[in-house]
């Protein structure tokens, strides 16, 4: 009986370290088109394209601490903004700004259509995120 137990928990001690990186709903099929995508920057340099597009952002009276801003389809549909930011201050009042100014001058000068929401991310300075925002109704 001994040696029956000790042929059992031999494969389960060695099976437990494989399963320790798995999570619970790894592997389960979930619709993820409702959640929130997660973070794509994890640097201070932002794409060309996004360095341009601040670029026509800060010559229409855009936030002059946003050296890049990236657009791409989110969820539905809905426009996820990846924003690069100099400035440090992670207050909700800044941010408040920010998005009004942003989301005005994509509507206004981009043609962006904001009716069904956007999703955005501002990064700061070291990369970081500071601020992430689900605008849709």
């Amino acid at each position: 009986m001994r040696r029956m137990v000790r042929l059992t928990v031999i494969p389960f001690a060695v099976a437990l370290p494989l399963l320790g990186g798995c999570t619970l709903d790894s592997g389960t099929a979930r619709d993820h088109s409702t959640e929130f995508p997660q973070p794509t920057a994890t640097t201070t340099v932002a794409p060309d394209s996004a360095m341009q597009l601040a670029d026509h952002y800060r010559e229409s009276s855009g936030n002059k601490d946003v050296y890049g801003i990236q657009r791409a389809d989110g969820p539905a549909g809905v426009p996820l903004l990846t924003v690069w930011t100099r400035s440090a201050d992670e207050d909700a009042e800044p941010f408040d700004r920010l998005k009004v100014s942003l989301t005005d001058y994509l509507k206004r000068e981009e043609n962006v259509n904001l009716d069904e929401g956007y999703l955005i991310d501002v990064f700061g300075p070291d990369g970081d995120l500071q601020h992430r925002l689900d605008a849709r109704p």
